[in-house]
């Protein structure tokens, strides 16, 4: 594989990193501190094309494929992971969920608002005490004749509050196991459907996080997504390329935070002369520089098989776990480089490394993420 993007690909990274730099920079500490979910932007990034990277343009996306959307996320993520967390729930989970399983109707009904960026999507999967045993999935599905009731909650949902669209996971023959989940497609506004509690995280704050509860929800069969029973299969395939997303969140953050380390390192001056200039200070930012740039290629290289048809289970699940822990001591590190400075929120390297640890943990932890790579490696 090649190692050079295109010049297509170079246009659209500088694309997202010029409106990175002057739409999200001015606002990034003061949404983290009211944890106010940023429509507006989401709205100009929908118009830009962003929120349908990986649709086609007869469904209203950009008709663009992984290493680009890899890209998109990345320069987001480095400025702001809130922001690249947001447009990756949106884009490779609901929408993509969407498309890749729904009948053409749902698609001209559902993808085209969402890859437009007219609604906001948010895929609902964790429970309460569903989370890595995702298939312990409680929330039931009876069907009534032409509908199915639903009941239940889901919790950790980007986008919980605000989203138009939602992809939720019920069980819908209790008897069969992991082959008894569905998947369906609900709708802001429908009876018995409402978010739950917001929750006030750690990191990427601005990224809306939330309950939805479904509570005698009434579902038109219709609003069924995939084959019945298929929900947690069909789940596991998007979640493949949902990891190539978290990691290249990831790189973004780490090099937000390498970014932050190396200024920083140029302008500190101690004992008369710059930090930049003190050889613990260059070895830590040797270190982290490569430990970036071997996420990246990971990412990329999941991202470029993806892309290709290729099943990648195994390389997305590689890209997540060693970008997400390559982030979190990334950012770890910029701490440190910056001392006491790291430790308050005038600076930024604090909130990267609140964001990173984000990346180990959602869309499969690390331990997930090597319990995969194993089953791979060793079959069944």
């Amino acid at each position: 594989m090649t190692f050079l993007l295109t010049e297509d690909l170079e246009t659209i990274r500088q694309t997202v990193r010029d409106f990175a730099r002057e739409a999200i920079a001015p606002t990034v500490r003061q949404f983290d501190e009211s944890q106010k979910f940023p429509a507006e932007i989401l709205r100009r990034l929908g118009e830009l094309g962003f929120l349908g990277v990986l649709i086609p343009e007869e469904y209203g996306g950009a008709g663009l494929g992984y290493t680009a959307y890899v890209a998109v996320i990345e320069e987001l993520s480095r400025v702001d992971p809130s922001i690249g967390l947001s447009v990756a729930a949106h884009n490779s989970l609901c929408t993509n969920h969407v498309y890749t399983f729904g009948t053409p109707e749902q698609r001209r009904r559902y993808v085209v608002p969402l890859a437009r960026g007219e609604a906001i999507g948010t895929w609902s999967l964790t429970e309460p005490t569903a989370g890595s045993d995702a298939g312990g999935t409680r929330t039931r599905a009876v069907q009534d004749g032409d509908y199915f009731v639903l009941n239940g909650s889901k919790t950790f949902a980007t986008h919980g509050i605000s989203a138009d669209i939602a992809v939720v996971f019920a069980v819908t023959d209790p008897e069969a196991g992991k082959r008894g989940i569905s998947a369906f497609i609900l709708e802001k506004g429908m009876p018995g459907y409402r978010a739950g509690r917001k929750e006030d995280k750690l990191g990427m704050r601005a990224s809306e996080t939330a309950e939805v509860v479904m509570e005698n929800c009434r579902v038109p069969r219709e609003h069924l997504l995939g084959n019945r029973g298929e929900g947690f299969i069909n789940a596991m395939q998007i979640l493949d390329g949902g990891r190539i997303s978290i990691a290249a969140l990831a790189v973004g953050t780490a090099q937000g935070a390498l970014d932050a380390a190396l200024s920083y390192a140029r302008e500190r001056q101690q004992f008369g002369r710059a930090i930049s200039t003190f050889q613990a200070i260059q070895w830590m930012l040797a270190d982290m520089a490569t430990e970036v740039e071997a996420a990246r290629l990971l990412t990329y290289r999941a991202a470029h098989l993806k892309e290709a048809g290729a099943r990648t289970t195994r390389e997305s699940a590689m890209a997540k776990l060693f970008a997400s822990e390559v982030s979190v001591r990334v950012a770890e590190k910029g701490i440190q480089i910056h001392g006491g400075y790291g430790y308050v929120k005038d600076y930024p390297a604090e909130k990267f490394w609140r964001d990173a640890k984000l990346c180990t943990i959602g869309e499969g932890t690390s331990e997930i993420q090597r319990l995969v790579i194993a089953r791979e490696l060793l079959g069944p």
